[in-house]
């Protein structure tokens, strides 16, 4: 009786596998609803939707679309003549020449580089932990890939958001030259805070 009722059950046990089976295969063969429209031609691809938004028509936007538009913001060209005027004074000061190769540490989406080319600047490099090309190249302020002493002028705008503050501003100082210039930009502090800054560059010039 037992072996009989362990037949029935083996039994049961293959039927269910068999149907959870073609069940499954027809789930697979079965384009979703949601993803193809009925009077589109099938194509190979669409037994198998990765998801149903596979079907669904996505625009490109190119790097130079979407930095036209960035670059044409009131916000973006406000920010990039505060630079062009604080770059201006450091030309006034005959820190800064057109000839002058500058390195930016830490140019988030680059405003100080396009500032520093439309004032006339040639050669001047941006670095980020995140590239915005064609004005920022990828690069860790706090382990610069460049040799030592191959800039004129270091600036930042953003060392007191460093996480690191010191090793920022001594690879920002190694790169610069020998009676180059180290500038940054902080927010609105006391003698006590600008000596504190100003002690962290040993080698460069610092304003």
């Amino acid at each position: 009786m037992e072996r009989h009722i362990q037949i029935l059950l083996n039994r049961i046990s293959c039927a269910s596998v068999t149907v959870a089976t073609i069940t499954l295969i027809l789930l697979f063969l079965r384009t979703p609803e949601t993803c193809i429209p009925e009077d589109s031609k099938p194509k190979p691809h669409h037994k198998f939707p990765k998801s149903t938004c596979d079907f669904s028509h996505r625009t490109f936007t190119s790097i130079q679309k979407r930095n036209k538009q960035l670059w044409s913001t009131n916000s973006w060209q406000k920010k990039v003549q505060s630079f062009e005027s604080l770059f201006r004074d450091l030309q006034s000061l005959n820190h800064l020449q057109n000839h002058s190769k500058v390195l930016c540490v830490s140019a988030g989406a680059g405003h100080e580089v396009m500032a520093l080319k439309q004032i006339g600047v040639g050669d001047v490099t941006g670095v980020e932990l995140v590239d915005s090309p064609p004005l920022v190249s990828r690069a860790d302020p706090h382990n610069l890939p460049f040799f030592d002493g191959v800039f004129d002028l270091g600036f930042s705008a953003h060392l007191d958001q460093a996480l690191f503050p010191s090793r920022f501003a001594a690879e920002m100082e190694r790169t610069v030259r020998k009676g180059g210039v180290c500038a940054v930009t902080v927010e609105e502090c006391g003698d006590g805070e600008v000596k504190e800054i100003a002690n962290m560059f040993r080698k460069a010039s610092c304003r």
